[in-house]
């Protein structure tokens, strides 16, 4: 049993690009806690908080329930429940789930072969981490599920089928002037630009092309800002700041609020800026909640 593929193959409800990535991050969560507790079960009503915050910061922005993953992934023969009752799940009921003393865990098989071979833990938290997620947001959600991978491990494994385009980040950097779209920074050491990355509006793991007109020159800080839904792009290239942001400090009053109602620095001319559709993706599949209004002059 290849058990990188029956990975990379969870079966989840996709209709053009909608992300639901609930059964990956179950599967990152159980994961996590195997590599603490290879024997250990996951009783839902004693994790549900703790899925239920996954999904909230890491999930799409609708609201969702950790009850679904819970009981459909056992249809991908990687995770069983049983119940008070007896094994089997009593379905994806919040409700029954918590009477009936629901747990699940990895199947046996799958504990089996992450014990004789160790290093299949990595090779599968790197797939769903690739196949769901931007690479910013990587240590991140590793760090939330308890998942603890050596940095040798982060090359793409065969079940990762495609392939990134190495050419992407210079081309969107050159196409930004070697500086952020959203605060202008362009810091460098000698002619190398330091803290500047290549971000993808409609992500890679979604179908997201390497080309130019899905991608901004980003900082750091603000390439994180903008995965993780905070910030976003709206009509006229002018960028969105989330109403759930909460930022009291002048520096984040200065680098994150104040950029509402801004237009995008870039591209140069010549180069084609955000797509319209990739744009769109973003705000319905990634940006939490109600644009805040832009600050008055």
């Amino acid at each position: 049993m290849d058990w990188l593929e029956r990975t990379a193959k969870l079966r989840q409800w996709s209709r053009s690009g909608t992300r639901a990535p609930h059964k990956p991050l179950l599967f990152l969560y159980a994961l996590g806690r195997f590599q603490q507790d290879a024997d250990g079960e996951l009783r839902y009503s004693a994790v549900e908080d703790d899925l239920r915050r996954l999904l909230a910061e890491y999930g799409p922005p609708n609201r969702t329930t950790p009850a679904y993953p819970f009981h459909h992934l056992v249809s991908d023969g990687v995770w069983e429940v049983r119940t008070d009752r007896g094994p089997g799940s009593p379905g994806s009921g919040v409700r029954e789930l918590r009477e009936v003393g629901a747990a699940g865990r990895l199947t046996p098989e799958l504990r089996a072969a992450l014990r004789r071979e160790p290093s299949l833990l990595a090779r599968m938290a790197r797939v769903l981490l690739d196949l769901n997620f931007p690479p910013s947001l990587h240590g991140d959600l590793c760090e939330a599920v308890g998942l603890e991978l050596e940095p040798t491990e982060s090359e793409q494994f065969p079940a990762v089928r495609r392939r990134r385009d190495p050419r992407m980040r210079e081309q969107v950097l050159t196409a930004y002037e070697y500086q952020c779209a959203f605060c202008g920074y362009d810091g460098r050491i000698g002619a190398v630009p330091v803290g500047l990355e290549a971000a993808h509006v409609r992500w890679w793991a979604f179908d997201g092309p390497d080309d130019v007109d899905n991608g901004l020159c980003l900082c750091s800080l603000h390439h994180k800002l903008f995965d993780k839904g905070v910030l976003g792009i709206g009509g006229s290239h002018r960028i969105l700041v989330s109403q759930r942001f909460v930022g009291h400090s002048p520096a984040a009053r200065e680098h994150v609020v104040a950029l509402a109602g801004r237009p995008l620095i870039g591209p140069q001319p010549g180069a084609r800026p955000v797509a319209a559709a990739h744009r769109s993706w973003h705000t319905s599949q990634v940006f939490h909640g109600s644009p805040r209004p832009a600050p008055a002059a």
